[in-house]
C-alpha cells in the first residue's frame, strides 16, 4: 500500500534516509556534488578555526586578568581590582564558548 505524495520510485522517502543519514556517508558514497563536499569540509575546518580563536582570545584575555589581579594583590591599585574583575567575567563567557566549540568539534 503506497501512500500519495508520500513515496519516491516505489520506496517510501524514509529508507533513503535511513541509510545516509550522517555527512561521513553521503561522503563516503559519493552521493553529493563535489560543492556540497567542499563545503562540508569547510565547515569542519571552520570549527576548529573558531575554537582556535577562542583559545587565542582566552589566553590573551587570561594574561591582562593576571597583570591586573597582581597589580591589586601586591599593591592595593583598586583600578587593576576592576579591571581584574571585569576580565574574569569575560573569561567565563569566552571559556564557556570553548567548551561549547569544543564539544562540537568532537562530534
Amino acid at each position: 500500500m503506497t501512500r500519495s505524495g508520500n513515496t519516491r520510485n516505489g520506496k517510501y522517502m524514509g529508507e533513503d534516509k535511513r541509510r545516509y543519514h550522517t555527512i561521513t556517508n553521503i561522503l563516503q558514497y559519493n552521493l553529493i556534488p563535489d560543492f556540497f563536499t567542499i563545503f562540508a569540509k569547510y565547515c569542519i575546518t571552520f570549527k576548529n578555526m573558531t575554537m582556535e580563536k577562542t583559545f587565542a582570545q582566552i589566553s590573551e584575555l587570561f594574561d591582562q586578568f593576571s597583570k591586573d589581579a597582581s597589580l591589586q594583590v601586591e599593591k592595593g591599585n583598586k583600578a587593576a581590582g576592576t579591571r581584574a574583575r571585569k576580565a574574569s567575567l569575560e573569561l567565563e563567557k569566552l571559556l564557556k564558548r570553548f567548551r561549547k566549540e569544543s564539544l562540537e568539534a568532537s562530534k
